[in-house]
């Protein structure tokens, strides 16, 4: 063990001492033989192509790594029409494979769908050609990502996922699944009741804000059903990550214990922290063990122990104890103190423990976290044993300000994503030069690159762009590479579809504002007349962009991807045309000019509106239905199927009992803009009209308390939403198209309040 734990401590060539560049923690590596990751690309490959996965000869050979350990893969080929595919590792060859169908074959794999024409026979590869990554990892997941996509997720649909990893180069996946089962042993051991544990426990929807610390109770509780099928979820997770050669990063002890635990130890060393996210204590204000108590370590010497016992381990280990919530303590001595506890809880169990840390907190709170307490809490624990996630490096480089963590390895992230939202964002820009700026910074210790998206599943371009960052040695050439992007995604040459995505490139693509200023479209917001409609784009550029897709239809109706797109770009588009139909809204209530706000509003409400959820119906990434099925196949009671239900309608919606993060991880889906969203658009609009009627100016908060029996109510209507598509979605589409582009209707039956 004394060599695996002196190991941690090289470096790379060329890294001094006060700058080290640890491009290598040696003893992360793949566990399994190269026997077994061969077998496990190739039955990746079955499951992709079929009968053709023949038509390649893969192999696995870890010395191809080298010396530095970073994967690397090589295409030939050879006699038969056969490609030969050398991986160093599963998840290389994997890579390998995949970059061979999309470069040679115009192929393309999705979140929203595949294009898999496989030519027959195979292109020829000219020479051999060898692709060497430039950093030891590619990271994937945020701790958020478990509860807003995966919550509901059979193992169909995490065989499909781990594929999806592995073929685009991840080698490092968050694995959180199923760790309740081990902290309910470690509690019960510790002495508390079930009933106890019942009532710490978070529901499903809302488990990764209970882990963090952040919430209890609240959509709980979890019955031993559902822990039973997480648990051996993981176990299947775990084992088909690592046969494809990935290192999973698995939880740890963060210092966060039920408040019942202090009736068995009630001389326990504890603070409180406070309310979380408009959260009060009933459902907040975590405590935390005091580093220096003996039951710190105690506690998280049983969870990893047990932790270890029934999934194994690759020695990473997250843990985040100050997530968006604030140390009651700003001294460095008590952060380092506490960033040692938690090492040494690993450390102890596994001593060659690698502590992964979000670095979020350092973004959301930089008023606390100034220089010394980040210097303070990561050098808790010696150097090279954190591996910090810079989160969001697209937007808010930490690593800039903070000398590359002060010593400490990092991976530079993509977060993208707040909430699962749905919404055309990213910055192709920083993403496609941002990485390698961060890997020239003066005594740079970054070992990676990584996705954090807090919600996958919208938005496919820009994390394939990032996934293929992360295996290149300098920025791309975008506008080529949008381009192909078009003609693999489609399985064909289109003009108006290239100039379609040359136009969201540069637009809805290309955003360089906050990250508070992400997808906040008043659609999907609970109506105000003070209203944000900043958008980080020109919207000319999406309308026109629509335009091309809409001319782009009849010829590509048969491609399941461009009906996703061409639903996703007028989705965005309906959400302008809501915006300014809202601004009409507003600006008629001010000038008393009733007759306008009635017809502004009817012709969103009556028409805008049921024709946005009947095109979201059409296409099933877009049903509300398909999420509430998904919830409910996971329940086997009847009462497991009514709470599941309502979690998943309440993340969506209020989150929490009463609104408390309202909106946050707000969803276009057929079925939700119908029965959710257009009725609060409908309330609010007749509340404005009689405003304007009795002469009384318009109250906020009364509309709001009326509002909320609105959204509560949805969230308990019991009403069954498809799960299957409904409608063609070309003859919806354009039907909207030309009902609204390029100019909108003007005249439209007023809008008769009720």
């Amino acid at each position: 063990m004394k060599v695996v734990v002196l190991s941690l401590l090289l470096c790379s060539l060329g890294g001094s001492v006060s700058g080290k560049v640890f491009q290598t923690l040696s003893h992360l590596k793949p566990q399994y033989n190269d026997t077994v990751q061969t077998s496990a690309v190739q039955d990746l490959l079955r499951r992709l192509i079929g009968d053709r996965a023949g038509d390649f000869v893969v192999t696995v050979d870890r010395s191809l790594a080298g010396s530095q350990g970073l994967d690397t893969y090589r295409l030939s080929s050879v006699a038969g029409g056969k490609v030969a595919v050398v991986g160093s590792s599963g998840v290389a060859a994997a890579t390998g494979c995949y970059n061979y169908l999309k470069y040679y074959c115009g192929c393309h794999i999705s979140w929203s769908g595949v294009q898999l024409r496989v030519p027959l026979p195979l292109p020829v590869v000219p020479s051999p050609v060898t692709v060497t990554t430039p950093n030891r990892f590619r990271y994937y997941q945020n701790v958020c990502t478990s509860s807003y996509s995966f919550v509901w997720w059979d193992w169909s649909r995490w065989e499909k996922e781990i594929d999806w990893m592995a073929l685009n180069g991840i080698n490092m996946p968050l694995s959180f699944t199923g760790q309740e089962v081990i902290w309910q042993k470690v509690f019960l051991s510790l002495g508390l009741t079930q009933p106890e544990i019942d009532e710490f426990f978070t529901g499903p929807a809302f488990l990764a804000w209970g882990r963090m610390g952040n919430i209890h109770t609240w959509g709980g509780p979890l019955s031993s059903n559902w822990m039973f099928k997480q648990y051996t979820l993981q176990l299947r997770i775990v084992e088909r990550m690592r046969s494809l050669g990935m290192i999973t990063v698995l939880p740890a002890f963060a210092g966060h214990i039920p408040s019942s635990l202090l009736r068995v130890f009630p001389k326990a060393n504890v603070t409180r922290l406070g309310g979380w996210s408009n959260f009060n204590c009933t459902y907040s204000c975590s405590f935390v063990l005091h580093p220096e108590d003996p039951l710190f370590q105690r506690i998280g010497g049983l969870f990893l122990s047990e932790l270890i016992k029934e999934f194994g381990t690759d020695h990473v280990y997250n843990a985040d104890t100050f997530n968006e919530m604030t140390p009651t303590c700003s001294d460095p001595s008590y952060l380092s103190a506490v960033s040692n506890a938690i090492f040494k809880s690993m450390v102890n169990v596994d001593p060659g423990a690698i502590w992964m840390l979000q670095g979020w907190l350092f973004v959301n709170n930089p008023s606390f976290w100034r220089p010394a307490q980040i210097k303070a809490l990561l050098h808790g624990t010696p150097i090279g044993r954190i591996i910090v996630l810079d989160l969001f490096a697209e937007t808010i480089p930490v690593y800039q300000y903070t000398e590359s963590f002060y010593g400490q390895p990092f991976i530079w992230c993509m977060l993208h994503n707040f909430g699962g939202n749905h919404g055309l964002f990213g910055k192709v820009e920083s993403v496609n030069t941002g990485p390698f700026d961060a890997l020239s910074f003066k005594n740079s210790t970054m070992i990676g690159t990584g996705l954090t998206p807090e919600g996958i599943e919208q938005n496919d371009m820009i994390y394939e762009l990032m996934n293929e960052i992360g295996w290149r040695s300098k920025p791309l050439n975008l506008t080529k590479w949008i381009s192909d992007y078009s003609d693999r995604r489609y399985g064909q040459k289109h003009p108006n579809a290239q100039a379609a995505w040359q136009l969201l490139l540069g637009s809805v693509y290309n955003c360089t504002v906050d990250w508070k200023d992400h997808n906040h479209s008043p659609l999907v917001r609970r109506p105000s007349l003070n209203m944000n409609t900043d958008i980080c784009y020109n919207k000319n550029d999406l309308y026109a962009a629509w335009k091309l897709m809409h001319r782009a239809a009849p010829s590509l109706a048969n491609s399941s991807t461009f009906l996703y797109d061409l639903v996703d770009v007028t989705r965005e588009a309906v959400q302008l045309l809501v915006s300014e139909y809202y601004q009409e809204v507003r600006a008629a209530y001010w000038n008393e000019d009733l007759e306008t706000l009635m017809t502004a509003g009817g012709l969103m409400i009556f028409d805008l509106l049921p024709e946005l959820d009947g095109l979201l119906s059409s296409q099933p990434q877009f049903l509300l239905g398909r999420w509430l099925e998904s919830a409910k196949k996971m329940a086997s009671t009847k009462n497991e199927a009514i709470l599941y239900d309502m979690n998943a309608r309440n993340q969506i919606t209020l989150w929490g009992p009463t609104g408390n993060i309202l909106d946050y991880a707000n969803k276009q889906l057929g079925g939700l803009v119908l029965d959710y969203y257009r009725e609060r658009w409908s309330l609010f609009l007749w509340y404005l009209v009689e405003s304007l009627n009795v002469g009384i100016p318009f109250q906020q908060h009364m509309f709001e308390k009326s509002v909320f029996s609105v959204e509560k109510g949805f969230i308990y209507n019991g009403k069954t939403y498809i799960s299957t598509p409904t409608g063609d979605t070309i003859t919806i589409a354009r039907n909207i198209f030309i009902k609204y582009f390029p100019k909108r209707p003007k005249n439209y039956q007023n809008y008769h309040p009720r």
